[in-house]
């Protein structure tokens, strides 16, 4: 047997991007093999108005003539299927071409027809569907000229088995492949059906399109049904199992597993059984028939694995932990959900943009209101749609997301080029069967390429008419698109833009406690829930930080316990506790997390490597990280130069109480002797010189001792990035950790009094 020859990219797509159309023939195409301009075919009425438009009836294609009114067949660029419409009007648009240059490209505006294998929802699917039906739609959509392949003829059932007994058109007629049949009006997305009719009676010409569009609509359901709403009740946030009452779009409870990755359920079981894995790590795998009989599986609480009100605790807190609800986002939420759900059910694309500082609860909502839409969709609430999550963070190459992307939509993993090619066919190709597509772009700030393709592609595929593409895009700067993005990425990106603010501390309060309600055990007091919540919301407002910090604590008071039930009861503190005093090293209440917990925590989670090295650095270092910060949040550029550095340590020394730094790092105003020049130990400017010996007052200079090396020390160190080759004044510096751990770790110190409160 000769070797199986290797699919081309071409015939892959094609296999591909088939399914739902109707075969087709390239045999007898009767538009011929030249490509012959397209001329509009105008109506021969006499007006009286001689600067009247005459109306266009029909175009033209060298001897291939079509009108208002006419089924024409669409071919699919890169596949051997057509689909039928129906001429509704003709229009004009300019357009840029591949050079740039404008163009005026001449369109149709079509009435589709869809065969039954367009039908989405496979439970109110019509089974006694016949060899080459249609049926009839109310969904128009508008093609370029170029797209039409030849003419279709629509007929009744009636006439088809008059004409052709066999119920089979001859391959050799030359209708072979482009006579259907109509009997009924369908709804493609809420699978509803009209009446049966006679194709002859409804339609005679391009005259009746009107009515056959008005018999359609009014005997099908436009969109499927939903729930009626009412008045938004925070205390009833949370949906409840046997709730049936309608809610407005409220965080689910998690009462169902669904898969990131996967179509909704309804989808899935159209799909070929197949497995495959989203970015997120997480193996998700759709319907697959089993071989073997598998064994019974149960999904177990936390309060069913932990022993005691610590492990509960611990486990409840973790930042990996889902909640039932996400509280203190609720307008969030509604926010996202109305703009998906409008989205999907109108059947465009959409671009959302959604930013805030990291731990604002952002990925976690977008997930909640997809398995929200999903839910809705299993209950026949909602339209179909496919969602894949892409992490900027877990693909080691930003092109992997076209493979990502592709994967999501039809199961095949294909390299990054060739997906990019696929998807780029698939979305610009007229399809009146593609699922709306819901991606979620994470960590948009690591996709970011040198060319910015990928963000271009990403951002301009909903824009195509034809693509159904809704892309999220969460990011933790609210600029980064107008900072990092070009103009013709950031314009595509549209003005939907969603900010989540940092939690305040009432906020992470009640996030906190909702996480410890079904402790039964009083384990964390209110005061160290306040005093955690105020200490992160000063500094942050990052809820997984608060989160961590009491996990720490609760453990801390956990070890305590076990240590004293070891020694008999009695009491056996840390030796580390943070106070000196020692009637208040156990706060009083042992096994309890208290405020002198707490701190003990926020102290441990500060003392990394990076915070014990910069406690330890001269003054000089401090202050020149001050004034870099300072400067950055001044700015809002990742970059500056020295001398703004110096300027701006010069200014904070002059505006603080702090009397070290007055002393040591300010250098006066003074005369040097004559013929002496003072040599500038530092990359200040130098100082002014003619000042009289005798003046009392000793003036302040712009002049920061230290500066330099101190600025040598951090880049050895990799704190910060220094520019070399440059002179010393304009080389730009870099900050190469968060400015969140150094304001951590420097906050408290002695020596930095008052100086990081100009630094945020």
């Amino acid at each position: 047997m000769p070797p199986k020859r290797k699919r081309t990219k071409l015939e892959e797509a094609r296999h591909y991007l088939s399914g739902g159309g109707v075969l087709r023939e390239d045999s007898d195409d009767e538009l011929g093999v030249e490509d012959h301009p397209w001329q509009w075919i105008y109506e021969d009425s006499i007006t009286d108005n001689p600067n009247a438009q005459r109306r266009i009836i029909g175009a033209r294609m060298g001897t291939f003539a079509c009108h208002i009114g006419d089924a024409v067949l669409l071919k699919a660029p890169v596949s051997n299927e057509a689909w039928v419409a129906i001429l509704h009007s003709f229009s004009e648009e300019s357009v840029e071409d591949e050079d740039g240059d404008d163009m005026v490209e001449k369109k149709a505006s079509m009435l589709w027809l869809s065969s039954e294998k367009e039908i989405r929802n496979g439970k109110r699917k019509r089974t006694d569907f016949l060899p080459h039906e249609l049926y009839m739609t109310a969904d128009f959509d508008e093609n370029a000229l170029s797209t039409i392949n030849g003419k279709a003829t629509i007929m009744s059932p009636e006439t088809f088995a008059h004409k052709w007994p066999g119920g089979k058109v001859p391959r050799s007629s030359k209708e072979h492949g482009k006579v259907f049949v109509c009997r009924r009006g369908a709804n493609t997305r809420t699978a509803t059906y009209t009446e049966e009719f006679k194709w002859d009676d409804v339609y005679r010409g391009g005259q009746d399109l009107d009515g056959l569009i008005e018999l359609v609509k009014s005997q099908t359901v436009r969109t499927r049904k939903r729930k009626a709403t009412k008045e938004h009740n925070l205390d009833n946030f949370v949906i409840g199992d046997g709730d049936s009452d309608d809610h407005d779009p409220q965080t689910p409870r998690k009462k169902r597993k669904l898969a990131p990755g996967t179509p909704t359920p309804s989808k899935s079981r159209q799909l070929t059984p197949r497995k495959f894995a989203t970015p997120t790590g997480r193996k998700i795998a759709t319907k697959k028939p089993l071989e073997f009989t598998p064994l019974g599986t149960r999904i177990l609480s936390p309060a069913q694995l932990a022993s005691s009100p610590y492990q509960l605790a611990r486990t409840s807190l973790h930042v990996s932990a889902v909640p039932h609800a996400l509280p203190c986002r609720e307008t969030e939420f509604a926010e996202v959900y109305s703009h998906l759900e409008a989205a999907i059910t109108a059947g465009t694309g959409a671009c959302i943009y959604i930013s805030g500082t990291p731990g604002t609860g952002k990925t976690a909502t977008v997930r909640e209101v997809v398995a929200g839409l999903q839910s809705a969709v299993a209950e026949e609430q909602l339209d179909d749609f496919y969602f894949v999550e892409i992490n900027g963070m877990k693909v080691t190459d930003p092109h992997q997301s076209y493979s990502l992307l592709w994967e999501a939509l039809k199961g095949h993993r294909v390299s990054p080029s060739h997906a990019l090619e696929l998807l780029e066919r698939e979305f610009s190709t007229p399809s009146p069967r593609r699922v709306p597509c819901v991606v979620l772009m994470d960590e948009l700030d690591q996709l970011v390429t040198r060319n910015q393709g990928v963000m271009y592609n990403f951002f301009n595929w909903p824009q195509l008419r034809h693509s159904r593409l809704i892309v999220l895009a969460v990011a933790n700067t609210m600029d980064l698109p107008e900072r990092t993005l070009s103009n013709k990425i950031s314009s595509r990106l549209g003005l939907t833009r969603i900010t989540f603010p940092g939690y305040t501390h009432t906020q992470l309060m009640r996030i906190i406690q909702s996480r410890l309600e079904g402790v039964g055990k009083v384990i964390v007091e209110s005061d160290a829930v306040q005093f955690a919540s105020r200490k992160v919301a000063a500094v942050s407002g990052d809820a997984r930080r608060a989160l961590d910090i009491c996990r720490r604590a609760v453990e801390i008071a956990e070890q305590e316990t076990l240590a004293s039930q070891a020694d008999g009861g009695k009491e056996n503190f840390a030796p580390d506790t943070p106070s000196k005093t020692p009637g208040r090293q156990g706060g009083g209440k042992h096994g309890v997390v208290t405020i002198a917990t707490i701190k003990r925590a926020i102290n441990e989670a500060t003392s990394t490597p990076l915070a014990g090295y910069l406690r330890t650095l001269p003054m000089a270092s401090k202050v020149f990280l001050a004034a870099l910060l300072a400067r950055l949040r001044r700015t809002g550029i990742t970059e500056a130069t020295l001398a703004d550095i110096v300027d701006e340590a010069r200014r904070m020394g002059l505006a603080s109480h702090n009397n070290s730094l007055e002393t040591y790092l300010l250098t006066p105003e003074s005369t040097p002797p004559a013929g002496e020049h003072r040599p500038d130990p530092t990359i200040g400017p130098p100082s002014k010189r003619g000042r009289p010996a005798a003046r009392k007052e000793v003036e302040k200079s712009a002049r920061m001792l230290g500066m330099g090396s101190g600025a040598r020390e951090l880049a050895e160190a990799g704190v910060i990035g220094l520019e070399r080759g440059c002179g010393e004044r304009v080389g730009r510096v870099r900050l190469g950790v968060s400015d969140d751990d150094v304001r951590g770790a420097l906050r408290e110190d002695e020596e930095c009094a008052g100086l990081f409160a100009h630094a945020g």
